[in-house]
């Protein structure tokens, strides 16, 4: 078995700070544009166009940045738990700017904050796989402290939609990617620490349009 990689704190934290910057700068530079529109006195057939491209893209800037403050950021100090409820807020923010829909169907229950994290992190792999639009579902059960997460994005070929297996997923999951980590890859292989951190044992596959993306306690898997 490969060994798997450990990143500096540093370095840790300048990847998924460059992962933010690149999912925030399309809707911030397309706010800016929409401005600069609605400022020039000689664009005023435009006016409606920018102030539609502001409104949108604000929406996804909000949607990004509140996943990323869930997912990656600290969040709150005001305990070591979250709330479900605030997961699917969030989540649901997410979905209004992917194509894919979303079907929720975690309990209301308090989840530790690292395992709230790697929920929300395997949420956005679970999105990845569907890219063209279909339905991730989201399952929570168990007792607590021995929570199990079941995710499943499904397409429809009807709709010329198609399930892939997100890029390098597995192996960044794994902490031991063949070619090294960098920022592009930095989501799922800080998934892959979240899982480690929590003692979660990770499953990834994809069979008949199907994928499915499951964690569940170790000791459960290995019992298994």
């Amino acid at each position: 078995m490969a060994e798997i990689i450990e990143l500096k704190a540093t370095d840790l934290a300048a990847m998924l700070c460059s992962r933010v910057c690149h999912d925030l700068i399309n809707p911030v530079g397309a706010i800016g544009n929409g401005l600069e529109v609605l400022s020039d006195p000689t664009q005023g057939a435009m006016a409606e166009g920018a102030q539609e491209l502001i409104a949108n893209s604000a929406k996804h800037a909000r949607a990004k940045l509140e996943f990323a403050r869930l997912a990656y950021g600290a969040s709150s100090t005001a305990g070591t738990d979250f709330d479900t409820r605030e997961c699917e807020r969030v989540a649901r923010l997410l979905f209004e700017i992917e194509k894919a829909d979303l079907d929720w169907q975690a309990p209301l229950i308090l989840l530790p904050k690292h395992k709230a994290k790697l929920l929300m992190n395997m949420l956005l792999i679970a999105a990845q796989a569907v890219p063209r639009g279909g339905v991730v579902t989201v399952t929570v059960e168990g007792t607590a402290g021995n929570e199990n997460f079941r995710l499943i994005s499904r397409s429809d070929p009807e709709k010329r939609q198609k399930t892939l297996m997100p890029s390098g997923a597995e192996e960044l999951l794994s902490g031991a990617p063949e070619g090294g980590v960098d920022a592009r890859g930095i989501q799922p292989f800080y998934t892959g620490i979240l899982a480690r951190m929590t003692d979660m044992e990770l499953s990834i596959g994809i069979e008949n349009e199907v994928f499915v993306f499951t964690a569940r306690p170790k000791a459960a898997a290995a019992a298994a």
